[in-house]
């Protein structure tokens, strides 16, 4: 399938970056550059001016425009929920008219290529490449935990240029499913409706989901690829195969294996550091749902009401000191930071107990 973006590749851009594909060895980069620097020109937009605007707009009461690093961790959710949404919207629609790849075998699934499954790709990476941008503007508040996992975020992403796992772009793209409910119980308990039944409606939606597109279909997936990555290891695709493909089609949007003519197998280094970071995700997975389930059941639970302190020597009064001087200790006080949050604000980011 052709790639369905509605902006052609600017050639002054992919001129400007061919050499440095050329070098990292990753031949589509030139093709979908205007769509990585278009995606993150895109989220900082939304960052920036409409997040603001729009905050401003209707959450004027809550939203922290005085606070530089709650605004911060405000405009980022919002930045997340937006491409959490639009992403999974265009890798549902790629994995259900893009029927070259629905009909992909496993060395076209490895090696092979579409139009559409780029888009997805460097979509993506734009994501990040925002991500990076915005957190080292502001180390201070995301920390190095986060800037850690962008990196490494940005670094995957970009392999698939290569390109690599194509078809695996949307798949995985696919864990996404459950940021939205995700961001939406950050808001609603910003929005001081913790507890209400839109956050519980929400709540018993984001365990589903969760359950469904990380747990289920994501350890599924997970096999699947690491199946098509052993057989990758230990062979590059079938010349034979090559030589047929090259016959029946030419030009990259007709021949899914146009970019795997001169492909070897695949590095070791590149398929072990693809299931390192898989296992340790699904791994996480697994972790954060269980702590989830508590931190929902937790919103709803009735509060525990504290025994006031009473002196031996008396009824009426407490030995317990009052006035404003307690309540700025207790304002002062702050607990430890857990994924039991659910969705966290950047100070748990960056003891990285969640993404």
């Amino acid at each position: 399938m052709r790639d369905p973006f509605p902006i052609a590749p600017i050639p002054a851009l992919s001129a400007w970056i061919q050499p440095y594909a050329d070098a990292l060895h990753l031949p589509t980069l030139p093709l979908h550059i205007h769509e990585v620097l278009g995606a993150a020109a895109f989220y900082t937009f939304v960052h920036t001016i409409l997040s603001p605007i729009i905050s401003n707009a209707f959450f004027s009461k809550y939203y922290p425009k005085n606070h530089r690093a709650r605004k911060a961790n405000w405009d980022a959710h919002v930045v997340s929920l937006a491409q959490s949404v639009l992403i999974n919207g265009l890798a549902l629609w790629t994995m259900y008219y893009d029927e070259e790849r629905a009909n992909s075998d496993w060395e076209q699934r490895v090696w092979g290529y579409t139009g559409a499954s780029g888009m997805i790709q460097a979509l993506a990476a734009g994501y990040f490449v925002w991500d990076l941008g915005i957190t080292l503007l502001n180390l201070d508040i995301f920390g190095l935990g986060l800037l850690a996992h962008a990196v490494s975020a940005l670094a995957v992403y970009t392999f698939g240029f290569r390109p690599y796992l194509n078809y695996y772009s949307s798949i995985f793209i696919l864990y996404e499913l459950s940021t939205p409910f995700l961001n939406i119980h950050w808001f609603f308990d910003k929005l001081n409706m913790t507890g209400s039944k839109p956050q519980l409606y929400n709540g018993i939606a984001l365990l589903v989901v969760f359950f469904c597109c990380r747990l289920v279909w994501g350890t599924y997936q997970s096999a699947v690829v690491y199946v098509d990555m052993w057989k990758a290891v230990q062979r590059g695709p079938d010349a034979g195969y090559i030589a047929a493909a090259f016959e029946k089609a030419s030009g990259v949007d007709k021949n899914l294996m146009h970019f795997a003519k001169d492909a070897g197998p695949v590095p070791v280094w590149l398929a072990v550091t693809y299931v390192a970071s898989n296992l340790t995700l699904n791994t996480l997975n697994w972790y954060w749902y269980f702590k989830m389930i508590s931190a929902v059941k937790k919103r709803f639970e009735p509060a525990k009401k504290e025994k006031a302190a009473v002196p031996a020597g008396g009824k009426g009064t407490s030995s317990v000191a009052t006035g404003p001087m307690v309540g700025e200790k207790q304002g002062l006080r702050q607990r430890e930071h857990s994924i039991e949050d659910v969705v966290p604000d950047s100070e748990e980011l960056r003891q990285g107990t969640i993404q």
